[in-house]
């Protein structure tokens, strides 16, 4: 993973400093909180329900152990005991007192960590495939190309006030695990006829209000045009960005009012203005970021026996490696899926203790490296298939054994109205309900795979639109309701969900979603996984299921 030069470690801990002196006049009331809300946001600080919030950056998702155990103290000392991994990536801590955020910056720059950019109208936390560097679909490690991104866009001068908050997310892999086509802007490694790798440049995918998938724009990209590109497009948006309608100032908006074709001519216009500059990346500079991320010397084994023997020992085990376990790049290794979604659970959460224990197994398992998935769940992208016994069973004893990857139970949800001020709706014990209702690892697994997302308002920060069954909270006078919808997806096949119907009261969401699930099982074919046969049914047969009594 990047490690930091002399100019990061002295750049992240000035910015803590200067941030350090903000708090300290907000706290003696020479800042008023609207005077002090654009300095905090810039440094990853909220203000929710019931607390400040503070989101904490990780950069593509990649941390080391030592990184986890830092933030396992944070949630120790300042925090409540936890953290809430997010769908971007990065972690958020729920009750962090005012006073104490300038040491927790401190002690996160001491491990190469920080809160800069992960809110505001800048471009965000670049997210990449969790399973990059591993996964045997892989074209090229994503992550160097997120670092790249990172590198580029932190404190970059032009758009560090754009009309909105501006997301990238790149993927290196075959399958898209990282839903590029719902991002601002998404990046898809791709081989052109020569069998030279560049990108795939996907833009004005989006959700919350107005959800919209991205359309390609530029169906190859040379590799080192990559920030030239970028700068071309976020140029472009900056200047014709609406600024008067906060409903309408994201680029997804910019793309589809103006249409495919005329943004992407303004978008080459400026680019063949630009190209060819300083922002042509040099092949040594690409060279000395690969460096940072040289994937670990493991050497190939054969099927290992003791695997295969305590998977069809332990019947537990064998279903924990069918749901969580992905193929690796090397023979005789696996990327290990940890699910932050136990039955009941609180979709993301994990204890100082449990961060502990992931950072123990990283050290002695998994070279001292894990992953943050969109999904809000955690990865070990590297373990022998001989260790993954072990793992499992220091797993379970953690009580982040859960066999649901991918499954039903493996539920997607913001806060909600249990912390966030924007909501409209509770999410979490939403999530809960749903989760302990189908807590029969039997049912789940042969419910088989299928998403479910949870978001407590439009601003759909739990993906709803994306997900196979989606739910939306919406007020009713007072009353929380929700709006469900079916079909979205945010792989390759992306799609937006449709609604089936009137939204349902807080305690007829569980049944509704059991409705839709026995339907699905009254009405699939042999194997046909659940967005399949949604697509070839349609919704009618759902909505008449679930709306025959009302």
């Amino acid at each position: 993973m990047y490690a930091y030069d002399a100019f990061d470690h002295a750049f992240v801990q000035d910015r803590a400093n200067e941030f350090r002196e903000q708090v300290a006049r907000r706290l003696a009331g020479a800042l008023t909180e609207d005077e002090f809300k654009p300095l905090r946001l810039m440094n990853g600080l909220y203000l929710q329900l019931h607390a400040y919030m503070l989101r904490v950056a990780i950069p593509y998702g990649t941390l080391s152990a030592d990184q986890m155990r830092r933030l396992a103290l944070i949630a120790r000392r300042w925090d409540r005991g936890y953290g809430h991994f997010t769908t971007r990536q990065n972690i958020q801590f729920n009750w962090p007192a005012l006073v104490d955020v300038p040491d927790i910056l401190d002690s996160l720059a001491e491990v190469e960590m920080h809160a800069i950019q992960p809110s505001g109208n800048c471009i965000r936390n670049v997210t990449a495939d969790p399973f990059s560097g591993a996964a045997a679909d892989e074209i090229e490690d994503s992550r160097v190309w997120a670092e790249i991104i990172r590198q580029w866009s932190t404190l970059h001068p032009e758009f560090a006030f754009l009309p909105r908050k501006f997301k990238i997310a790149v993927t290196g892999a075959e399958a898209d695990r990282t839903a590029v086509k719902f991002h601002d802007i998404g990046l898809r490694m791709r081989r052109n006829a020569e069998g030279e790798v560049g990108f795939e440049v996907i833009v004005g995918g989006g959700q919350g209000r107005t959800p919209i998938v991205g359309v390609t724009i530029r169906e190859f990209l040379p590799k080192q045009h990559l920030l030239s590109y970028l700068e071309a497009v976020l140029r472009t948006y900056n200047l014709l960005g609406r600024r008067d309608n906060l409903y309408k100032a994201r680029i997804k908006i910019l793309v589809a009012e103006t249409g495919a074709a005329v943004f992407t001519e303004a978008v080459e216009a400026e680019w063949e203005r630009i190209r060819g500059g300083a922002l042509t990346l040099p092949q040594d500079e690409i060279h000395r970021i690969e460096a940072h991320f040289a994937p670990p010397l493991l050497v190939a084994a054969l099927a290992d026996g003791g695997y295969a023997a305590a998977r069809l020992q332990s019947p537990d085990f064998a279903a924990w490696c069918r749901s969580n376990l992905f193929t690796h790049r090397i023979p005789g290794h696996a990327v290990v899926t940890i699910s932050l979604k136990p039955a009941g659970g609180i979709p993301g959460d994990a204890t100082a203790e449990q961060m502990e224990a992931v950072a123990d197994l990283a050290d002695r398992y998994a070279r001292g490296e894990i992953r943050v998935t969109h999904e809000q769940n955690l990865v070990l992208p590297h373990v022998r298939e001989s260790n993954l016994f072990a793992v499992w069973q220091a797993l379970v004893a953690a009580d982040l054994g859960t066999a649901n990857v991918g499954l039903i139970s493996d539920i997607i949800a913001c806060p909600g109205l249990d912390y966030c001020n924007l909501a409209n709706a509770r999410a979490i014990p939403v999530a809960q309900r749903i989760s302990r209702h189908f807590a029969d690892p039997a049912l789940v697994e042969e419910i088989g795979p299928i998403t479910l997302n949870i978001s407590g308002c439009i601003n759909a920060c739990g993906h709803h639109h994306a997900g196979h069954i989606g739910i939306l909270g919406v007020d009713k006078h007072g009353e929380e309701f929700y709006q469900i919808t079916l079909g979205g997806a945010a792989d390759d096949d992306a799609a937006i969900g449709q609604i089936l119907g009137p939204s349902v009261p807080y305690d007829g969401v569980v049944e509704a979603v059991d409705t839709i699930i026995q339907t699905y099982r009254a009405v699939r074919q042999t194997d046909e996984r659940f967005i399949d046969t949604v697509r070839r049914t349609g919704i009618n047969p759902f909505k008449e299921a679930l709306y025959a009594d009302r």
